[in-house]
């Protein structure tokens, strides 16, 4: 550029110093000087600029190129994002058969295992309840037992104390304690025997409402989780324990 710059010094020197024509705004300068500068300026020109030029002149095209390249980019950019949206619309699909199979047969399984429970308890409930009555009815049994011994005993004490005259007074009282006695007997039996039943149908009671109650919620957590946002996979539970919904549990 410097050169470019001392030519068109050098040209503006040649000129201002120049022989004007007379009678005109005209001067003579050295053909061949003016040449050899001038040669000298378009040698000194950067080729930047000549290609700047370039790209000037084909502007159009180069703008028309760049153009259909960024319609054709962006119609592939179409297509692979409608094919990208395409298979991820497939893939969620199966995702979502998949999860929505996997809990119908969680919650059928549970179903299946809840019904089991209630059956157990069931059985359970009548094995309990059948040794108890049978408990009971030794118990009632055995105190009636021993209440009538009691009183035989009572009265037989009785009959041999009256049949003595100096102790008949003694023998009266006797009797009459041996019988409250046996009668107080009697009542402690049957009120132990209650209590007892009472008892052991109460603990039976308690463990079949917590059973159940561990049934219907794990029931309610299973058909609440069983959506599609996605699952966990199901841990196996151990043999006659309920899942609850801390043991592995589906959560969609």
């Amino acid at each position: 550029m410097y050169k470019t710059f001392q030519g068109m010094d050098d040209l503006q020197q040649m000129v201002e110093q120049a022989y004007g024509v007379p009678m005109t705004a005209n001067c003579m300068v050295p053909r061949r000087e003016v040449l050899d500068i001038l040669d000298e300026m378009r040698n000194a020109i950067p080729v930047e600029l000549d290609d700047a030029q370039d790209v000037l002149d084909h502007r159009d095209n180069i703008i028309s190129d760049a153009q259909q390249q960024s319609d054709s980019m962006i119609g592939d950019a179409e297509s692979e994002r409608d094919a990208i949206l395409a298979d991820a619309t497939v893939r969620a699909d199966e995702i979502l058969q998949d999860a929505q199979d996997r809990a119908t047969a969680t919650v059928a399984q549970a179903e299946a295992e809840a019904d089991r429970l209630v059956s157990d308890a069931r059985r359970e409930y009548e094995q309990v309840t059948g040794r108890a009555e049978a408990e009971a009815g030794r118990l009632i049994t055995s105190g009636n037992e021993s209440y009538q011994r009691s009183v035989d005993e009572g009265i037989a004490e009785q009959q041999r104390l009256v049949s003595e005259s100096e102790v008949v007074r003694n023998a009266e009282a006797e009797a009459h304690r041996i019988v409250e006695s046996a009668h107080a007997d009697s009542d402690r039996l049957r009120t132990e025997c209650d209590r007892y039943v009472d008892s052991t149908l109460s603990e039976f009671e308690n463990s079949l409402n917590e059973t159940l109650r561990v049934v219907n919620r794990d029931r309610a957590a299973l058909r609440k989780g069983a959506g599609a946002a996605g699952y966990r996979p199901q841990q196996a539970p151990s043999h006659g324990q309920p899942q609850g919904p801390g043991n592995g549990d589906y959560a969609l």
